[in-house]
């Protein structure tokens, strides 16, 4: 062998050939190659899941990772080939934590038999059709060999049977190369087969996939195992951004079956909201009757509504910045939030340091600072020297990341009076 070619049974080897063709396999695997030969890649660190198997549901090609502005997929191929603008992008996280719950839920103890049965069908599927096309090249073949006898008896100097024979024999071996590829192809296609297991093999796989979900949220366990660990079930996950607040994700399981998810995806405006419309009506409607914020908040989470930033539930500053855009104002609350006097909401604090308030909310949006929101929507501060000077010193640019998640102590939150 030298370089990245070779040529059998010419030189004495060092190693047989299907040994190189196994570490020919595995090099041109890991390349990772996005647009000529779109390899999966070996698993790398990156906090991105489905880097090397995420596809582009929209052009049918290889979508890459962006970790600038926070981790998203990108499908980039129209925009670098032909100048069009690019297909789509999708941020990763939702994405990631849908894909790996599908997952785990796929190794789950219930699925195991489920799957054992499921992959010997088809396994008696996949053999039924290889021997329907073992009996149609068989055919293909015994015709050809009729075409032939019959060309060659007949007299040569009979122009015209024989050209019509020298045909009919020509077609009959090109269809027998096609039959021939269509079996080469279809025996490469299926799967490889998988051992049967046995009781106790059976019973450490299940112990196994029991203490999955732990080993995946270990933090012993690097971000390139828990690629590894989904491509030993995944071959690949397509994505459709789609036009709302709804994302697609297919997801191919090595054997070919395919499990379609429906990801809530965040989204800038409540009109971009695939039940937006149907929300700020039932809003108003509550709104007008005197339901007070966070009622008519719990109810919208209980018919299945969302925030546009939130894909759990309807938060009370969502339904508050409806209501006052709709003109609608409710003079007497029956319910008024309050905190005690050791936490500072966004509007105190910026107040305290004499600064707008929405800067505050630009860098919790923009993740310079980090901070838990409270129940009902708003942010606390703890009311301590030192917190106001961590963010003074973020807003005079001393330090460029605040993190109180880490720094302030859980907080007492709103309390209804």
């Amino acid at each position: 062998m030298n370089g990245g070619s070779s040529v059998k049974d010419r030189y004495p080897p060092y190693i047989d050939w299907p040994t190189y063709e196994n570490i020919r396999d595995v090099v041109r695997d890991n390349r990772a190659e996005y647009m000529r030969i779109k390899t999966r890649g070996a698993p790398r660190n990156g906090e991105l899941l489905l880097h090397g198997i995420v596809w582009c549901g929209r052009c049918g090609h290889k979508m890459y990772v962006r970790y600038k502005g926070g981790g998203e997929y990108v499908c980039n191929h129209l925009r670098s080939h032909t100048g069009l603008p690019a297909c789509q992008h999708i941020r990763a996280s939702r994405v990631d934590a849908a894909v790996a719950d599908a997952f785990l839920a796929a190794l789950a103890p219930a699925e195991i038999d489920t799957l054992s049965r499921a992959r010997r069908a088809q396994q008696q599927v996949d053999k039924a059709l290889r021997s329907s096309a073992e009996r149609e090249l068989e055919r293909k073949r015994y015709t050809a060999a009729l075409a032939e006898r019959q060309f060659n008896r007949v007299d040569p100097d009979n122009r015209l049977v024989a050209g019509e024979l020298e045909r009919r024999w020509e077609a009959a071996l090109s269809e027998v190369r096609a039959a021939e590829e269509a079996l080469a192809q279809q025996v490469s296609a299926e799967p490889v087969m998988q051992m049967g297991l046995g009781k106790t093999l059976n019973s450490k796989v299940v112990t196994l996939s029991g203490r999955l979900p732990q080993i995946w949220a270990d933090v012993a366990t690097t971000d390139a195992h828990r690629k590894a660990l989904l491509r030993c079930l995944v071959e690949k996950v397509v994505l459709d951004r789609g036009e709302h607040d709804v994302a697609v994700a297919r997801i191919v399981w090595r054997g070919g079956a395919v499990t379609e998810l429906e990801v809530k995806m965040k989204v800038n405006s409540v009109a971009k909201l695939t039940r937006g419309e149907e929300m700020r009506a039932r809003l108003l409607d509550l709104a007008i009757a005197g339901m007070p914020d966070d009622e008519i908040a719990a109810v919208l989470t209980q018919e299945g509504h969302r925030s546009p930033n939130c894909a759990e539930k309807v938060l009370p500053i969502t339904v508050q910045r409806i209501r006052l855009g709709a003109g609608i104002r409710i003079t007497t609350q029956r319910n008024r939030w309050t905190h005690k006097a050791t936490s500072l909401s966004a509007t105190q604090l910026a107040a305290r340091l004499n600064i707008p308030v929405n800067w505050i909310y630009v860098q919790i949006r923009q993740k310079r600072l980090l901070i838990d929101r409270q129940p009902t929507g708003a942010y606390l501060f703890q009311n301590s020297p030192s917190i106001i000077n961590a963010v003074r010193d973020l807003r005079n640019h001393t330090i460029r990341h605040l993190d109180l998640r880490i720094i302030q102590p859980q907080q007492e939150g709103y309390q209804h009076v």
